[in-house]
């Protein structure tokens, strides 16, 4: 597709959810020969399925119509602790090597490419910090054994993402990540390799994060900013976010609703949520939209020509007005089209899920948010236009 036509489709998506202010790229940073195109093709369009290997697995059904509406590609989050032999008996490793096994097998046949995540919770990452030299050995062996499992599906096909989230310094990441590719590389030769920066792999941390020696791997980033915004209603009655309902977006402090919420909150006292909605606010005066917070991103694939897929982002569904979150959901994958980005959503059917919980069906305006479409569910982009 032309870098014009492709501006005019994002434009054209963006304008239909009556969000008129696009983000456009002037053309994608050329990028070498290093990780095939027909794997970065593979990356353009999918979603996490968090939970399948430590939960239920979704229905079959969902993942064909996701299929055929365009999806690609599906992230499998691999709970780190139960493929680690410290913290999980051999039993329990082994049933779940089981289960990825049978999902990579299911996802395979229905025409998806998988990464394999390896997704640490806090016992990890408290012996993360600790004990440098127990967590490599423990990262060691659960790639180890996840090799064995990745080996027998073909290379194309199967992306292996050394750690979600490291949850430790920048310098030491930087060492401990290139010495654990070099480990994953010897057991998966063929395998394209996905890495990312520590401050939960945040845009604007992936300047202080050096490409690998090795060739073929693609840099992942988060993206959940502004976080009072996708996270407004957190879970967590303790958390400041937890207080926040109705947050429209983009955060206008001229907006009657946004006013409303101010006064709601001080009324209240919430003074730590206060803070963090000013703080946006005083934001969004300066630059709104996907490209304040991604461009650290783009300056550093300008800088080092690699490959760049935003893997986790979405907007928690509990406390979010529907059309903001489709208007952040469309210029989130209209930015990354734009600027040839891989993307997976976060997540499939859980508290920022895609799937609409009372029909249990992929949410249609959801999917026309993400994929850039206007038209039926079933109308799929084609493979390059998202490239």
């Amino acid at each position: 597709m032309t870098a014009l036509r492709r501006r005019l489709l994002a434009a054209a998506m963006l304008l239909s959810i009556s969000f008129s202010r696009p983000v456009f790229a002037d053309d994608c940073v050329p990028l070498p020969s290093t990780v095939s195109p027909a794997r970065l093709a593979a990356l353009a369009r999918g979603f996490n399925a968090d939970g399948w290997i430590n939960g239920a697995p979704p229905d079959r059904a969902l993942l064909q119509q996701l299929r055929k509406a365009g999806m690609s590609h599906v992230r499998l989050p691999v709970p780190a602790e139960r493929v680690m032999p410290r913290f999980a008996a051999k039993d329990e490793r082994e049933a779940t090597l089981r289960v990825l096994d049978g999902a990579l097998k299911q996802l395979s046949s229905l025409g998806y490419s998988s990464s394999v995540d390896l997704h640490p919770g806090e016992r990890f990452n408290r012996l993360h910090k600790d004990d440098p030299d127990a967590a490599m050995g423990e990262m060691q062996e659960a790639w180890r054994a996840l090799a064995e499992i990745i080996r027998s599906y073909p290379a194309d096909r199967i992306f292996a993402e050394l750690l979600n989230e490291p949850d430790i310094e920048a310098d030491r990441w930087q060492k401990e990540v290139e010495a654990l590719a070099a480990f994953v590389r010897r057991l998966l030769p063929d395998a394209t390799l996905v890495v990312g920066p520590v401050n939960w792999q945040r845009a604007d941390s992936l300047p202080l994060f050096r490409p690998l020696a090795d060739p073929d791997v693609v840099y992942a980033i988060h993206f959940y900013d502004p976080m009072v915004f996708t996270h407004q209603g957190h879970w967590d009655a303790r958390d400041p976010l937890h207080d926040i309902m109705d947050l429209p977006y983009p955060i206008d402090a001229g907006d009657p609703k946004v006013q409303a919420l101010r006064q709601d909150l001080q009324a209240r006292a919430a003074v730590k949520a206060l803070a963090m909605l000013d703080t946006a606010i005083a934001a969004a005066k300066d630059k709104p939209g996907a490209d304040r917070w991604l461009a650290p991103a783009l300056q550093w694939q300008q800088q080092f020509s690699r490959p760049i897929i935003v893997n986790e982002f979405g907007v928690l569904k509990a406390g979010a007005p529907r059309q903001s979150r489709l208007r952040w959901l469309a210029e989130v994958t209209a930015y990354a089209r734009a600027h040839c980005w891989g993307w997976a959503h976060w997540e499939l059917a859980q508290g920022f899920g895609l799937v609409d919980a009372a029909t249990g069906k992929p949410d249609p305006d959801v999917m026309r948010a993400l994929l850039g479409t206007s038209g039926r569910l079933e109308g799929a982009p084609s493979a390059r236009r998202d490239r």
